[in-house]
């Protein structure tokens, strides 16, 4: 956990450290950090891994829930963004990424490694993170940037087109076919490597943003928690979860990893889907940052505890 809280703290340091001495250069670099983990480890990590995922009726229960209480979340950032803040549709978008991506994977299992412990947990954090998260962001992310960005296009057939520019989601339904001798142990290893330089670059970009909005006369950490920041907060750390315990409690018990998974921060990898397709890049460094700032206090007091 202590690794986990230094690789975050000390990317978004550099990031900011950056931003303040290079500018544009530290935002051209944030930039490709995005691009980089979205277009190109991403797809590698995604089909090394996903394909040597083996699920059992156990995790099954659990995994449902874990849907239920994303989709749900994410249709009430719709049902809010809309109807009660009347945010503009990057604006909505972000906030509907920023509760429905969660940051499972860089922050999920080493908490679940530092809380939990053992190897059958750590596995059900990384399956709950392949199986959940990844499709979140995959498909459910993609389709809200390419539905809500400025960057898509106008028409349903260009969204459409810049939704089908997918290489992770096509490195997902690959590995979801792919023989063994394709996906040798090897291979696995260097991606879940890889996966190490997913967190530190995220976090980079995050900081550089930060500091540019500094610049534009809002002040860098913490972020200002408007209320669509609060929203997506909200709904990340409190809405889903609890429909994820209540869920466990009234059908069958969830794994205490899938429960931990269910609360962690709002996935970094939204920023990039944010950059990408043209949502609100304000709004979604707010809830990363703001959500993942409440998960590593309480962890911390957990842990203390």
């Amino acid at each position: 956990m202590l690794l986990a809280l230094l690789v975050i703290v000390g990317a978004m340091s550099v990031g900011v450290a950056a931003e303040r001495r290079w500018r544009a250069g530290a935002q051209h670099a944030a930039r490709r950090a995005l691009a980089l983990s979205l277009y190109w480890l991403l797809p590698f990590i995604t089909f090394f891994t996903v394909s040597h995922v083996e699920l059992t009726t156990g995790v099954g229960a659990g995994l449902a829930f874990a849907y239920a209480g994303l989709l749900t979340v994410v249709a009430a950032a719709y049902v809010i963004g809309t109807h009660v803040l009347h945010l503009s549709r990057p604006s909505v978008g972000a906030l509907m990424n920023g509760a429905g991506l969660v940051n499972t994977g860089y922050l999920g299992v080493p908490l679940t490694a530092a809380l939990i412990g053992g190897s059958t947990a750590i596995g059900q954090a990384i399956t709950y993170d392949l199986t959940v998260s990844a499709p979140m962001l995959l498909i459910g992310g993609f389709a809200v940037g390419a539905a809500f960005g400025t960057q898509a296009g106008d028409s349903f057939g260009q969204r459409l087109r810049a939704f089908a520019r997918n290489p992770p989601l096509l490195a997902f339904g690959l590995a979801l076919v792919a023989p063994a001798w394709a996906t040798p142990d090897w291979a696995r290893d260097v991606a879940e490597l890889l996966v190490l330089l997913l967190a530190p670059l995220g976090f980079f970009a995050l900081g550089v943003h930060l500091m540019h909005e500094q610049e534009d006369g809002v002040r860098v950490f913490p972020p200002p928690l408007t209320r669509a920041v609060g929203a997506a907060v909200g709904l990340r750390l409190v809405i889903a979860p609890a429909i994820m315990l209540a869920l466990s409690s009234a059908v069958v018990r969830a794994p205490d990893a899938f429960l931990l998974q269910s609360v962690m921060s709002s996935g970094v990898n939204g920023l990039a889907v944010a950059h990408v397709f043209g949502l609100d890049l304000r709004l979604a460094a707010g809830a990363i940052a703001w959500s993942t700032a409440a998960v590593l206090v309480a962890a911390t007091g957990v842990a203390l505890v």
